[in-house]
């Protein structure tokens, strides 16, 4: 299987972007565009088309098995795990198109900053200060534990008409930590949360559900979304 790997890349958050075409080849089924990225950094002598050293292509990355969420980019256009892009999707096509998250700040080639999302978890006090109820139904304890598999990405606000960072509407990263909250917190505690999740979220959703598409970890984003409305705004 042969392959050209289009890169987008840049020295620094100053420096103007530009692609890189590096070809690759691998017999292995089981190739991931991390798995490439891997092979090329640690070679140290892979050429693009134009006969030109590749170097080393920042990214991050931790598990490889789709747990962490920290190797989230741009795949052929599409947001999503570079662990969870296997190469055999592109093979017929020949190339795929590499680049970083577009909704946040890129630091150097396929690293972006994303601390916003943890900027945002801090408005929001999403925390527990005390034990979660564990009296409540059976459905909105399976619908905590959906919420709780979140990854913290960004794949979901990529693919958001409504997410920019830094605006008052903070996306389904955030509501998945706050759907949780409001399923599992007593209900005298959740007053505060729920003036957060009206001006937070719920004021700025548009409902286009596109972040269900992209999830990498399957979350069902309209289920959540539905069930926290009915706590946050009708109580019930």
């Amino acid at each position: 299987m042969k392959l050209i790997l289009k890169i987008l890349r840049r020295i620094n958050a100053e420096a103007e972007p530009c692609w890189q075409s590096v070809p690759f080849e691998t017999d292995d089924e089981s190739e991931t565009v991390a798995t490439a990225l891997a092979a090329i950094c640690d070679d140290g002598h892979f050429l693009d088309t134009a006969g030109h050293a590749v170097g080393v292509i920042r990214w991050e990355h931790s598990c490889l098995q789709k747990k962490c969420g920290a190797c989230a980019m741009v795949i052929d256009g599409r947001p999503r795990l570079a662990c969870d892009a296997f190469l055999r999707e592109f093979s017929r096509k020949g190339t795929v198109s590499i680049e970083p998250l577009r909704k946040f700040p890129v630091v150097a080639d396929l690293i972006v900053d994303r601390s916003i999302l943890y900027e945002n978890l801090k408005v929001i006090k999403a925390w527990m200060h005390g034990d979660a109820a564990s009296t409540g139904k059976a459905e909105d304890r399976n619908l905590a534990f959906e919420a709780s598999r979140c990854l913290l990405c960004g794949c979901c606000l990529e693919v958001c008409p409504n997410f920019a960072p830094g605006e008052r509407f903070f996306g389904a990263a955030s509501f998945s930590i706050v759907s949780r909250l409001l399923l599992e917190l007593p209900e005298e505690s959740r007053k505060e949360l729920r003036k957060t999740y009206m001006r937070h979220i719920y004021a700025g959703c548009g409902k286009s559900l596109a972040c269900r598409d992209v999830c990498p970890a399957g979350i069902d984003t309209e289920k959540l979304l539905s069930r926290s409305n009915a706590v946050a705004l009708f109580r019930r």
